[in-house]
This record gives C-alpha cells, structure tokens and sequence, in this order.
C-alpha cells in the first residue's frame, strides 16, 4: 500500500514589519514571493497553484491572478481568500488540500500590505468595524478594540483575570521582539508601562493592541520539506460579537480538536505555540480556550516562565501582532513562518532547543473564524 500522501512547508520568507515607505500590497508579496522562491530553490515555472491573502489598501477581486500576472506566473489554480485574521492559516490548510489531493505540487501561499503608510487611520477604522452587525453594531460607531474591550469585560469578570494579567503579555510579547531585527516595535516595556498607556476602550489600552505595520510573507507548500503540516481544523460558531453564544467556547479548542485528530497527535506532544495575538485579551482567551493553560491561569503560567525561550511551551517567539507587528493577513502568516524557522532551526539568536511539534492558531473577525494548524519538524 503506498503511503498516505502528505503536505509541507517547503519555505518562507517575510518583510520587515513597520513603516515602509513606497510599499505597496502587490510589491510587499512580490518581494516575499521572490525571496522565497530563491530560498526554495525553485523556478516560477514550477509554481502551479497560487493563494492569496486580501488586502484592505488594493481590495481587487482577482488578487491571486493579478499577483500571478505581476510574477510571471501560469498557475493550474489560482484562488484569494478572505478569512480575516485566520486567512493565512486557512489558505496553508487549503495549500494541503491541493497538494493532498493531487491537484498541485507546489502552491506559492503569499500575503502583503501596507496598511499603516497606505491608510488613512479613520479608513482603516472604517474598514475593520465592518466586521460588527450592520443592523445592530456597526450603526453605534462600535470599534474593532471596543468589540474586543466588550468581550475583554465579560472574560476578565468570568475568570477573575486583571489588567495587570493582560498587560504580562505585551511584556513578554516585547521581550520576543526585541531579538527579532525585523519586528515593528523592540523598546522593552514594563508591566506598569502597559497600564499607564492611553486608554482606548476600557478595560485595554494602548499597549494592549497590536500596532499597525506594513509587511509580507510567503511561503511554498509542496509535496516535500522540513516542516510537515501534520494536521488542521476550523471552526466556525458566529460571526458577530451579539451572536456570540458562549464566551468560554469561541470556537478555537473544537479547531484545535480537529486538528489534533487529524494528525493523529495528543496536546501533550505540543512543544512550541504561534498563537494570534490582536489584543492581550485574545492571547489570554485563546490560551486558555485551547488547553494551554486552565481558566484564568494564563497569566499564571506565563509568569511561572513556560512560554520563555526557554519554558516548556514558546509562545510567538517573533513578538507576536502585539508587537512583531500587523499588517493584515501577513501578520497573522508571521506567527507560522517563526514556527517554521523554529522547527527548521533557522531562527538565529531566537532559536530554542529543538522542537518537534507546534501549535498554530489563527482567528478572524472578534473571535469569529478559527483555523488550526499542526506542524511537525521532519528529517532534522
């Protein structure tokens, strides 16, 4: 019988995240494209599939086929998606798809933007409060931090969690970033920092949301590679905050539940997290919700020193969208391309001990569409 056929992370390349000058979406994912195909070692000809993550400052219909054209490309498939924060983790899961089934060999998984020098900050407010109810959110002027601030109250009252316990993770968020050279922001802060920051809808502030960058990320999933994507699995329980239907069950451990069943894999086995982080109450939530950590305990278990480079469990160790940065669809591919140069042992002075199996987690919308990957370190 031959074997079960399989997917993997032939390669990924991502942009500086921050301020970049000149930057465009469709130069951002040329610019990761070409890095990764040179990293590959792989000529355009042999790309046959392309995905593309949306972007709000070029929103074209045919994205995947207009960077196709900007490539050089002739991809058999060629399809853009639009899963909000999970839309990098959904077109990877996708990727495996195609290459599962036959339909491709190597697909190029590609996202840019420059949603900080090519939006004005009322249209990018504009745009992301879309995500709210037409008739019952979006009339009330309600922000994507404020949505988030709601669910932040509803939490913090359920699981006894501070502000002080949120705060402990742009700490730790910025202490990732700091060794990474490509990450928006690297000036070390201090829990006390976190509280005396602006607020911007109670009970966050400032320094509990993620800044708003320009960058890009790409990778090439294949049929051959080092990094395995073992396992995925979404989950899909509402769309809008109002519909919520229980906060202690967003969506993301029946995500994670299928994807662990997928690639045959106990939790336990999990040494290394990429966990999407928009807001400190996100991070807190989907740690808790996933089983990395009981209820109310996240804060706990990161001051006890697990999510360290060196703990039993590193946590976004490129400083995560609190503080690697966020650029749409490519800030959430950044936690997967430091997973992947984790389990590669490619990352540098940010390298721990070696690791076999991570975690990724990705959400789109206010906790809406929940996309999880499995990923295996293979031949090292």
């Amino acid at each position: 019988m031959s074997p079960k056929p399989s997917a993997f992370i032939a390669a990924a390349a991502s942009s500086r995240f921050g301020r970049l000058p000149g930057s465009d979406p469709l130069s951002l994912m040329a610019g990761t494209a070409n890095q990764v195909f040179e990293s590959a070692a792989i000529k355009r000809g042999d790309i046959d599939g392309v995905l593309c993550g949306y972007a709000t400052t070029l929103p074209h219909l045919m994205m995947a086929s207009l960077l196709s054209e900007k490539l050089g490309l002739d991809p058999a498939y060629a399809h853009g998606m639009q899963m909000g924060g999970a839309t990098g983790a959904g077109m990877l899961m996708l990727a495996r798809e195609l290459i599962i089934s036959g339909r491709c060999r190597r697909v190029l998984v590609v996202a840019g933007e420059n949603r900080l020098t090519g939006q004005a900050r009322d249209a990018s407010i504009q745009t992301l409060a879309q995500v709210g109810d037409a008739d019952m959110e979006v009339p009330n002027g309600v922000s994507v931090p404020a949505y988030y601030a709601l669910m932040a109250s509803a939490y913090m009252q359920r699981t006894d969690t501070t502000s002080a316990d949120l705060a402990a993770f742009a700490v730790h968020m910025r202490a990732h970033a700091a060794r990474h050279p490509d990450a928006h922001l690297r000036d070390l802060i201090s829990v006390e920092d976190v509280l005396a920051s602006k607020p911007i809808a109670s009970p966050l502030r400032l320094l509990d949301c993620c800044p708003i960058s320009d960058g890009g990320v790409a990778f090439i999933v294949s049929d051959s590679g080092p990094v395995k994507i073992a396992g995925t699995g979404q989950a899909h329980r509402h769309q809008h905050l109002s519909a919520m239907r229980d906060i202690m069950d967003t969506g993301a451990s029946r995500a994670l539940a299928r994807a662990l069943h997928d690639a045959a894999i106990a939790r336990e086995q999990i040494d290394l997290l990429g966990i999407y982080d928009s807001f400190t109450i996100t991070l807190t939530m989907l740690l808790e919700e996933l089983g990395f950590a009981a209820r109310g305990q996240a804060a706990q278990r990161l001051r006890a020193g697990d999510f360290d480079i060196d703990g039993a469990l590193p946590l976004n160790l490129h400083g995560g969208l609190l503080s690697f940065g966020h650029s749409g669809v490519a800030g959430g591919m950044a936690h997967i391309a430091e997973v992947w140069r984790q389990l590669t042992q490619q990352a540098g002075t940010r390298q721990v001990s070696p690791r076999r199996c991570a975690a990724v987690h990705a959400d789109g919308g206010v906790m809406s569409a929940h996309v999880s990957l499995i990923l295996t370190a293979e031949g090292l």
